[in-house]
């Protein structure tokens, strides 16, 4: 599902239909998208779910993507690899770039200076820190 060009993210306010490339969704049980500019805005709302919808819990989720960097293609967000720290920005600045595979998380973060390749649970509020 593609973000229309009045959905905007969240967290930081932006036009995600902009950034079509970066976009992070979560649905929700009840049909209800969210759209975000990128994976980072997406863990920051997620590990601070009660600041921005204050109604909604983590347990109501019922699918989260990102977009693999280089096929373009959704992805289980849960599935994919992060490279944190490289020298490849999104919309906001440093971000965490998504892959489906392992392997080219690694490639990339060799031929970009990633720092680290991390899945979805290590990416932590102290990970997003160092993105801010």
């Amino acid at each position: 599902m593609a973000p229309l060009a009045t959905d905007k993210c969240p967290v930081c306010g932006m036009f995600v239909s902009k950034y079509p490339d970066w976009v992070a969704t979560v649905t929700f049980r009840d049909s209800t998208t969210l759209f975000f500019d990128g994976a980072k805005d997406f863990f920051t709302y997620y590990h601070n779910m009660r600041k921005y919808t204050p109604a909604r819990k983590q347990d109501a989720i019922s699918a989260i993507t990102v977009n693999d960097y280089y096929t373009l293609k959704p992805i289980n967000a849960r599935q994919a690899y992060f490279v944190s720290g490289s020298n490849v920005y999104g919309p906001m600045g440093k971000e965490l770039v998504p892959f489906g595979k392992q392997a080219d998380a690694q490639a990339f973060a060799k031929d970009h200076k990633g720092k680290q390749v991390l899945r979805f649970a290590d990416v932590t509020q102290a990970v997003l820190k160092t993105l801010e």
